[in-house]
């Protein structure tokens, strides 16, 4: 086992939002996460759809760690070929949301309660079965989490998280 430390062994912040603006050409996320992996980042969700503009596509990517070393990466990033541009939209007034489906297995004791913490959140029941119960919920991700911790009281099968998605308010480009 190595004696040397990794150059970021354990976050010290909070999550960050990055998005980037990128040509739609084959090569493009693999030389972005690169940027990550070379400084030992983990990104913790990614999303990835065609932008307005055509050719174009837009990456959003939450991580956490120290800001000046995302920094850096921020930097790096927009220096890539493929890369119009890139930000970090933490401190930023944006507009964010993430979609979730729940599969949760249960009896027909539990569903009463399941359903009710459903109806709390603005969850869909979008597949009622004889044995579970599919949700879909959507919101901020905090919104999700509190609603993933809830139903952990019951048998979760599986839990599906798009990634956070954002755009900055007003007429900014994101």
């Amino acid at each position: 086992m190595s004696s040397q430390a990794s150059p970021v062994t354990e976050p010290s912040t909070g999550s960050h939002t990055i998005s980037l603006f990128v040509r739609d050409e084959p090569g493009v996320l693999v030389r972005v996460a690169l940027v990550f992996s070379r400084r030992g980042y983990n990104i913790e969700s990614l999303v990835v759809s065609p932008a307005a503009k055509s050719g174009f596509s837009r990456m959003t990517m939450t991580c956490s760690g120290d800001p000046s070393i995302l920094e850096q990466m921020i930097k790096q990033l927009a220096k890539l070929v493929d890369v119009v541009h890139a930000i970090d939209h933490t401190m930023d007034a944006a507009y964010e949301t993430e979609i979730a489906l729940i599969k949760v297995r249960c009896e027909d004791s539990d569903r009463p309660g399941i359903l009710q913490i459903a109806e709390h959140f603005g969850s869909k029941v979008v597949d009622y079965g004889a044995n579970s119960v599919m949700l879909r919920v959507y919101g901020s991700s905090e919104k999700l989490d509190a609603m993933q911790a809830l139903m952990d009281q019951y048998e979760v099968a599986e839990v599906v998280r798009s990634g956070k998605i954002l755009m900055t308010r007003g007429i900014e480009t994101t």
